[in-house]
């Protein structure tokens, strides 16, 4: 079924004016099977040369509709202003209709995590730029798949790229300037097993309110075999991460950087009526039946773990997720990089009122000398982010950053389609990115492979 929407506060008549003058200079977004609510946080913003009608190619069901009613919120907020319309074919063989759209444009996939491979796959072979929601690989064939994606990228002359907002998230960029400055942070230990040098955990949580209601997450969510166990989902981020503050623009080569050392996954069991909470359904489909156990909880593998050295480094990186937060707190998330001259740790829990902060500590604290010289760095990054400043407690400093550099998570998609847009005008994605987002799946779906040998 094809329809078009224009959304509320916005004329057919400006709208008809506006793409035709658009459609011979302007590329299209398209919006691939948006089952993901991160599809829709890239058009929290309009971008020069971007047509405003998204190309919608989708099976008919709640996800798409969930998807347009976020569009239409979004055209109805205050600021910024945004005027996004949409043609929407819902008819069963969406996929070879999106197929069938001129090369050039760009394909944005989040939604189901099985299909996601085939869909970069496809949309790269029919000469489409993608920007992709992680993980772009669940497994060891869908890393094969994208190795194979990556290749015919490069032979086709278009851009492939994932999803990384983490990068953005303001703590994480200062943490990798930081440590970039040996004066304050030393060089990187390099750690052991029983005690790494970088450590990256979080903790998640399924049921989640938004706007005052229960955010509504698709069955298959839960399915790991669709949406991924959590030793491939949420630690894609964390990974990345690791790769880009441990060693910037450095080229990772994952058949002689990187070794799993130990890895483990587990579940989170919710009950059916747990289950109906989050997912609006009465019974668990067919397809997760399989994780029933004979108390009747559905096992949810959301959870993993693993040790990990790269480039000689020791690294520790861990998912958690739980049915519900207790009252009052939230999800959280831990990440610390060792240096020989101080430690960078992000911490999120109780006491920083589960909001990120992030510290330097250091035994040479009270050193009136290194005191001076991490005050004189911090005044420097100040004019790169205006407001910074440092608190001192008994372990060291506390970063104090102004509410105008923390950005929410979701301001960050439009970051990262601007970054991507960038790299599809002048073609110039840094060498580095390619082989390290290969290197990042091979971690993450190795380590899979050894959690389910355990």
């Amino acid at each position: 079924m094809k329809q078009n929407i224009i959304f509320a506060g916005m004329t057919a008549a400006l709208l008809s004016c506006g793409t035709t003058r658009q459609k011979q200079s302007s590329m299209h977004l398209i919006a691939l099977d948006p089952g993901h609510f991160h599809a829709s946080l890239v058009h929290q913003q309009m971008y020069p040369g971007i047509d405003s009608t998204i190309q919608v190619f989708a099976p008919e069901g709640p996800e798409v509709k969930q998807y347009l009613a976020s569009i239409e919120r979004f055209n109805q907020q205050s600021g910024p202003s945004v005027h996004w319309a949409a043609d929407v074919y819902t008819g069963p063989d969406y996929l070879e209709k999106m197929l069938q759209q001129p090369a050039g444009n760009i394909v944005v996939i989040a939604g189901n995590n099985r299909l996601k491979a085939t869909y970069i796959r496809r949309s790269v072979s029919a000469g489409q730029h993608v920007l992709a929601d992680k993980p772009m690989a669940i497994d060891a064939a869908g890393f094969d798949s994208l190795q194979a994606s990556f290749r015919e990228a490069a032979a086709k002359k278009v851009q492939l790229y994932d999803i990384m907002t983490e990068r953005y998230e303001i703590r994480n960029t200062l943490q990798r300037e930081l440590a970039q400055l040996q004066e304050v942070f030393g060089t990187l230990e390099t750690g052991t097993l029983d005690d790494p040098a970088v450590v990256k955990n979080s903790v998640h949580h399924f049921k989640k309110l938004v706007a005052g209601k229960t955010m509504v997450r698709p069955a298959w969510y839960m399915d790991e075999t669709q949406q991924g166990d959590g030793i491939v989902d949420v630690t894609t981020h964390l990974v990345d991460l690791v790769q880009w503050t441990c060693f910037p623009e450095q080229t990772i080569d994952f058949h002689h950087d990187i070794r799993i050392d130990s890895a483990r996954r587990w579940a989170t069991t919710m009950s059916l009526q747990q289950y109906a909470d989050i997912t609006g359904q009465t019974g668990f489909p067919p397809y997760l039946t399989k994780n029933v156990g004979k108390d009747s909880m559905l096992h949810v593998y959301a959870n993993g773990a693993f040790d990990y050295t790269i480039k000689g480094v020791h690294a520790n990186i861990s998912v958690t997720w739980n049915y519900q937060a207790p009252e009052g707190t939230g999800d959280t998330h831990y990440s610390l990089l060792r240096g020989t001259r101080a430690s960078l740790v992000i911490r999120q829990g109780a006491e920083q009122q589960y909001k990120p902060v992030l510290y330097i500590e250091s035994a040479l604290h009270n050193d009136t000398a290194y005191a001076k010289t991490v005050e004189a760095h911090i005044a420097t990054l100040a004019q790169k982010y205006p407001g910074l400043a440092l608190k001192a407690n008994d372990k060291g400093w506390e970063i104090v950053i102004p509410e105008a550099l923390a950005k929410k998570h979701e301001a960050l998609f439009g970051k990262v389609m601007q970054q991507f847009l960038e790299y599809v005008r002048n073609n110039n994605m840094p060498a580095w990115e390619v082989p390290n987002m290969l290197a990042k799946y091979y971690t993450t779906t190795q380590a899979l492979a050894l959690a389910k040998k355990q």
